[in-house]
């Protein structure tokens, strides 16, 4: 198995060092011959942002290729959905021993500490885009 996730793309726009490159996210299916007859294929486009010192050398409409590795995807998966998990769990089991059983307020609860997390996220968000770097290389090589 690769380490490496590569998606193919569009340069949208250059601004000093930062790239933006559109890509088109596809499932599994979407690849299938009878995609077109069949509800559960889909595509999404998405925007990623690649910071590079050679980003003069891209020109905007330019075919590229955007890559990241797995561990970037997994650490990311590990953000925005394992650490939300324990969090919700761990602030309804508290809540619940606090109040006495409670259910209602503490599932309030456990779902206000989600948006405590997510807006703490949120804030956090120039640190962890130091942390996902992608690069890019174009297909004219």
């Amino acid at each position: 198995m690769s380490d490496i996730i590569q998606h193919q793309g569009t340069v949208e726009s250059i601004d000093g060092n930062h790239i933006r490159v559109r890509i088109v996210q596809t499932s599994a299916c979407a690849s299938c011959v009878a995609h077109k007859y069949c509800n559960s294929s889909e595509s999404k486009e998405k925007m990623i942002d690649v910071y590079t010192k050679e980003a003069a050398s891209y020109a905007v409409g330019q075919s590229v290729n955007v890559n990241g590795t797995t561990s970037m995807g997994m650490r990311a998966v590990f953000w925005a959905f394992g650490v939300p998990f324990i969090v919700l769990v761990a602030v309804l089991y508290a809540s619940i021993m606090l109040t006495g059983g409670n259910e209602p307020l503490s599932a309030l609860w456990a779902l206000g500490s989600l948006t405590v997390y997510y807006l703490i996220l949120y804030m956090c968000r120039d640190k962890m885009t130091k942390k996902f770097v992608f690069t890019i290389k174009s297909n004219n090589n």
